[in-house]
């Protein structure tokens, strides 16, 4: 074999493997399941050749396209559900299976974008660790009883020899309980649940120590994003709540919604956010938090008249195709708890991005609210965004380099999560 056809095949076969690589990557980016509006694109990214189809009501294979819209059938009533299930296989020319995809459609509704500052409290599931320490025993030796069982920051403590901890007095009465003697632990990290056993040091004030920080609470401030009349649920904020020592989303039991007053706004700066300061003292509850996810925080309203929701506000949520860059506004509160709007400009959008909340790019461009607040301050996250009529979306984060800019969220992404 002469060195020209050599070179020729070594080419060959690593383009070959180079374009395998292409489809088995394609493949396993796809998504095993989908939450369509009627009338939404599918927009799922592909390679050439691999086609969509799905059966109809007569069990027939049809070809889709991959940007065709997408329609629940008529019959469907039920506002509070995933409306239609359609199953889409992707294959190759139609003749290699690769993936069934699940693509579940929902009614468009009609909500109430709000703005409401409000506070929020958490209570995690479990008992979050935040930190650890060493343990001066009674012998005056130290030890680190965590290392051992190999606990560390962001792992949530649920259980302890079999009985739930619900909160850190549970912890605390059953590691005194255990007399220095070790305990079987039940914890959560990153959504695997984990078991160890860890033996707490008696200290020299005669009580018992596993060298763990932990939290099972968080409270603060932030913006509700809409309400919808059809179901009584409600979204907020536009991205998830994050503990401030781990830096991760946390895992939530239960939480709650209640009124604040503003007592301060501190105006950001470029290098130096700004924040929205409220009080939630004494304050009245005025929903249930159920979800805490990335793309917000979800659960049920069950006193809309503290508030002030006004139901003649509803509007359309805006499919993706939609939005359009120019004008639109949002709504937030920052004095005497009144909602007011404010003008902004959509700069960016990104309209294939299902996997995180920087959905398009939002300028403030109003002179009255860059003299309040400098741009968007920590606290405005969920101020919902307006254009042409309807609801597009929510803020979500500001760029630290210019608080005048910052990121929103799809609002057909809010909906998808409250009913997912």
């Amino acid at each position: 074999m002469n060195k020209k056809i050599k070179k020729f095949l070594i080419v060959f076969f690593l383009s070959c493997l180079v374009i395998a690589l292409v489809y088995v990557v394609n493949i396993t980016s796809m998504p095993e399941s989908i939450i369509l509006f009627e009338g939404e694109k599918l927009n799922i990214k592909t390679a050439p050749g691999i086609i969509f189809e799905t059966k109809n009501q007569d069990g027939q294979i049809e070809k889709i396209n991959n940007y065709e819209t997408v329609e629940a059938s008529s019959n469907i009533s039920n506002e509070n559900e995933l409306v239609e299930e359609i199953n889409i296989t992707a294959s190759l020319f139609g003749k290699i299976d690769l993936k069934d995809i699940t693509v579940n459609v929902i009614e468009n509704t009609e909500v109430v974008p709000l703005g409401n500052i409000v506070g929020v409290k958490l209570y995690t599931n479990g008992v979050l660790v935040v930190g650890v320490s060493e343990i001066a025993g009674e012998d005056e030796i130290t030890y680190k009883p965590y290392e051992e069982a190999g606990i560390y920051e962001g792992d949530m403590i649920v259980e302890m020899d079999e009985e739930l901890v619900t909160c850190t007095a549970d912890l605390i009465e059953k590691v005194n309980g255990s007399y220095g003697k070790k305990i079987d632990v039940k914890y959560v990290r990153e959504g695997e649940v984990k078991e160890t056993s860890i033996l707490p040091v008696k200290t020299e004030k005669d009580t018992y120590k596993l060298g763990l920080w932990v939290r099972d609470t968080a409270a603060g401030v932030g913006t509700i994003s809409f309400y919808e009349p059809s179901t009584g649920e409600f979204a907020a904020l536009g991205h998830g709540i994050m503990d401030v020592d781990t830096g991760k989303l946390i895992d939530i039991s239960t939480g709650e919604f209640i009124t604040t007053n503003i007592i301060d706004i501190k105006k950001g700066e470029k290098g130096n956010p700004g924040k929205i300061q409220g009080s939630i003292e004494n304050q009245i509850t005025v929903g249930n938090i159920e979800k805490n996810t990335s793309f917000g925080v979800f659960g049920n309203l069950n006193n809309i008249s503290a508030l002030n929701i006004d139901l003649s506000n509803k509007m359309k949520v805006a499919l993706r195709d939609e939005i359009k860059t120019g004008k639109a506004s949002i709504i937030c509160t920052l004095e005497n708890n009144v909602r007011k709007e404010y003008e902004v400009e959509i700069q960016k959008i990104y309209k294939t991005n299902n996997t995180d909340n920087k959905s398009m790019t939002v300028k403030i461009t109003d002179e009255e609210l860059l003299e309040k607040t400098g741009g968007i301050i920590q606290g405005m996250s969920g101020s919902p965004i307006i254009q042409d009529g309807k609801f597009i979306g929510a803020l979500t984060h500001v760029l630290v380099s210019d608080p005048s800019m910052g990121y929103g969220v799809f609002a057909d992404m809010m909906l998808k999560q409250m009913r997912k």
